[in-house]
Order: C-alpha cells, then structure tokens, then sequence
C-alpha cells in the first residue's frame, strides 16, 4: 500500500500543476443504523453506530483519486457494556467533478476488517463476577464498499465532506449491516 501511494503521489506531480492538489486526506466521524441476525446465537443485533476514521487520496487528472482508508465503529447492545465492534480499511477509488465549490464524488473501497462482537445475556459489566452468559466472538471479513459523497470547499486546501457508504462482504459473515453516513475535514496539498 506504501509503494502504491508513493508511486501515485510521485507519478501525479505534473498531472496536478495547474489544479494546485495532489493529494488530500483528513478525518471523519460516521454513524448509521444497522441490523443483522446472528444466527449462532439467534440474535437480532440492531441499533445505531458510531465511530471515527480517515482518508488519504492521491488525485490522477481532473477526475479521480485513488489512496486508502480505514474506520472503527461500535454498536452498543442491552445496554450493559455489550457490543458489536467492527473495524476496516482498504484500498479506495473514487471519481469526483467540481461544480464552483462544490465537488460531488462516487467511488468504492476494497479491503478486510474484522468484527469483535461480546454480548452478555446476564450479569453486568460494573461488577467484578464473572459473567457465565457471556459470548465474546471474532471474525474477519473482506469486503467492497460502494460509497457516494460530496465536498464543499471552504478554502483551496481545507474541505468538508458528507459521504454514504454500506459494506458488502465478499462471503456470509455474522456482522450486522447497514448505510453509514460520515461528515469530515479534508485537508489538501
């Protein structure tokens, strides 16, 4: 990945004169609804996400960036400390088009992640018994995730963005699913 963007970066110093960005990045938080059975457990995991992340993209041309990203995002459960914890990254591709300020994209990402679910069923987590009904499960997944967005740009190197992405595993994973909706600061150079 480190010689991908080092060769893109390298290689887009000329395609980038005259617009003046080679390369964004910055930070975003997301949240979303999910849901999903687990059906080892027969388990209907459902609720709202949140998490934090970023982006690092090199521009080729007037249209298209390429670069990577990852994210950690948790859903909360019963409301006694259980959880559904999914983290990711990738490799990210998107086409994007400017209209004044406004810079709307569509792209997708293709990586792995790996989900940390722990649910207890009895007991609570402010205590220090040990907790017999408690399942605590890793898996690893891997994974395109479409993606649409737009930026607004408040100066030449410093950009919003508002983007939408849902995660599609290539194989069945007991991962609970939905659309995320990020809103980020984007800084280029």
């Amino acid at each position: 990945m480190l010689i991908l963007a080092l060769t893109a970066f390298f290689s887009s110093q000329q395609c980038h004169a005259q617009e003046g960005r080679r390369f964004d990045g910055g930070m975003m938080v997301h949240t979303g609804y999910l849901h999903g059975n687990i059906k080892a457990l027969d388990y209907d995991a459902k609720g709202f996400t949140f998490g934090l992340g970023g982006v690092l993209r090199f521009h080729f041309g007037k249209h298209f960036r390429i670069g990577g990203e990852g994210y950690v995002s948790t859903m909360r459960q019963m409301g006694n400390g259980s959880y559904i914890r999914t983290s990711w990254g990738g490799l990210i591709v998107d086409a994007y088009w400017r209209f004044g300020r406004w810079q709307p994209y569509v792209g997708f990402t293709v990586g792995g992640g790996k989900t940390s679910t722990l649910l207890m069923f009895d007991g609570s987590a402010d205590d220090w018994m040990p907790e017999p009904h408690t399942v605590l499960h890793n898996e690893s997944f891997f994974f395109v995730n479409p993606n649409i967005g737009v930026e607004f740009a408040l100066t030449k190197a410093i950009h919003l963005t508002l983007k939408a992405d849902r995660i599609v595993p290539f194989s069945p994973t007991e991962m609970p699913t939905g659309i995320r909706f990020y809103l980020g600061v984007l800084f280029g150079h």
